[in-house]
């Protein structure tokens, strides 16, 4: 029988967990940048193989913040977890655990038995996996003497692993999510927890984001890349219209028209650049990048407007977030 699982991948921001869900899906699923809580959405990536199929589900990375768009992206990523079969919590081997690993392994503390730990970066030359190990058992046993309080226990699957009764969590794996090394490792490990089920999607998915979603993600992902570090999470995009034209001599074209829309008058000419040149490279930088993924011609126009504090707009973080 197959194996079939919902899989969340959780973590703080900026560990790698875009990066960790493009190598396993082996295709460009989430954008990744250097600027953290990039992922805004539950991102899908499938990864179909010979025992099954393993949906991933990225989340934002998780930050302490009162402000209401972060309070929107902890509840993205509660939602996923509370309906995934398996957890994936990433870790960063590079930097010393800060307050958010506690909050994140209270979270998983009740689901420590369909969770796997992956401790990314160990490709770099500051990276210390014995400290994370060392913060990984203390937590632990923090947690289990809580857990013991509780009279209602996580319910354990005949496939998952036994774990020691010193520590919640038994299945940790060390990988780089740029090199690969550890993924496989890691893959096989998920699917081996995997309860048995029929796929949710045919063989030739790896995502399930809507044409409009993936465009407006990678024009974001190539503004962000290219603008000031204040500024990113400040903007969003907007899919205006979309027109698909066939022709005889290739596959046909899709007319996008989209917004680059910012908080501020004062921010719009930062994405537009001097003499246009900055949103001329956003428009050819994502063109390239969509030119790999769909088979069709891409007609982009791009223009920025202002959405004054949309960061507080309760309507607008539904629609950009929830979507």
């Amino acid at each position: 029988m197959k194996k079939c699982a919902f899989v969340t991948i959780i973590g703080r921001p900026s560990v790698g967990k875009s990066t960790l869900l493009n190598k396993m899906c082996g295709e460009k699923v989430a954008i990744v940048s250097r600027i953290p809580q990039t992922t805004r959405n539950a991102i899908r990536g499938i990864v179909n193989r010979e025992e099954g199929q393993l949906v991933f589900v990225d989340t934002p990375g998780r930050h302490s913040s009162e402000k209401k768009m972060n309070k929107k992206l902890m509840e993205v990523s509660n939602r996923s977890l509370a309906d995934s079969d398996l957890a994936l919590y990433v870790m960063d081997a590079s930097r010393a655990p800060g307050a958010e690993e506690d909050e994140i392994i209270a979270l998983l503390s009740p689901l420590a038995a369909k969770t796997v730990i992956a401790i990314n970066k160990i490709d770099l030359p500051n990276a210390d996996t014995g400290k994370m190990i060392e913060f990984i058992n203390n937590c632990s046993k923090k947690n289990s003497y809580a857990d013991a309080e509780n009279e209602e226990k996580p319910a354990v699957s005949s496939s998952a692993p036994v774990r020691p009764e010193e520590n919640l969590f038994s299945s940790v794996f060390y990988i780089s999510a740029v090199t690969g090394e550890g993924v496989e490792e890691l893959l096989t490990a998920l699917f081996a927890m995997s309860p048995e089920g029929q796929p949710f999607y045919g063989e030739e998915y790896y995502t399930d984001q809507e044409t409009g979603f993936r465009i407006a993600e990678i024009i974001r992902g190539q503004a962000i890349n290219r603008l000031r570090q204040e500024l990113p999470h400040s903007l969003y995009v907007e899919i205006a219209d979309m027109e698909f034209k066939e022709t005889e001599n290739d596959n046909g074209t899709l007319w996008v028209r989209a917004f680059i829309i910012v908080e501020r008058e004062s921010q719009k000419g930062m994405v537009v650049g001097k003499g246009g040149e900055m949103i001329k490279k956003i428009r050819i930088a994502a063109l390239k990048e969509l030119k790999n993924i769909f088979d069709w011609k891409i007609d982009l126009d791009i223009r920025v407007k202002t959405g004054k504090d949309w960061r507080h707009n309760d309507n607008i973080l539904r629609k950009i977030i929830d979507r």
